[in-house]
């Protein structure tokens, strides 16, 4: 897990709690390690902690994105600070042309992302990206998760789409009091 600084308390908390095979380090140094990074930062701090991370230390990695372009500066609920004609995902891929940047896990609450079974009922996850190998590789990562059936959004823009979910999610969770639901597409 990679942060600000080598020695966040967080993320010594969550290596603690995670075995002998978890880590911490920079943001730098948990790009440079990893194999698959996970962009699980604010939104508004995406761009800084992506700098940060290093091109180098991206280049030719797979990033699922998961973060969203929340903008909380004037309180609750909050707005998306990029979207209709671009999104928080398709900015990193601008920056970082040679990651291989794909929009996922972004419409449901963390516990959730990475056990779908946390819920009483099936239900959905969304990807985009432009890279096809790296869609495959993700999925079989969301596989992993049990998510059985993700259903493939196309290229990045359809990440616009996905960031765009985030003020009906926040406002159903402020109705249901809980963040333990997801969406659910019948046809």
């Amino acid at each position: 897990m990679g942060s600000r600084t080598a020695t966040n308390e967080k993320a010594a908390a969550w290596v603690k709690a995670n075995g002998t095979k978890a880590s911490q380090g920079t943001f730098a140094d948990a790009a440079s390690f990893g194999e698959l990074i996970f962009n699980c930062t604010n939104g508004m701090a995406t761009m800084e902690v992506m700098k940060l991370a290093g091109t180098i230390n991206l280049k030719g990695k797979i990033l699922l994105d998961i973060s969203n372009p929340l903008d909380f500066s004037k309180g609750m609920p909050p707005s998306l600070f990029v979207c209709n004609t671009d999104s928080l995902a398709e900015q990193i891929q601008k920056a970082y042309p040679e990651t291989k940047v794909v929009k996922t896990l972004n419409t449901m609450n963390c516990n959730l992302m990475v056990n779908a079974k946390n819920i009483s009922s099936e239900s959905d996850v969304f990807l985009c990206g432009n890279d096809a190998d790296a869609k495959k590789k993700t999925i079989e990562v969301l596989n992993g998760f049990g998510w059985t059936a993700p259903i493939d959004l196309g290229d990045l823009t359809a990440a616009r789409g996905m960031e765009m979910i985030l003020p009906i999610w926040l406002r159903l969770y402020g109705n249901f009091k809980s963040p333990n639901f997801n969406f659910k597409i019948v046809k």
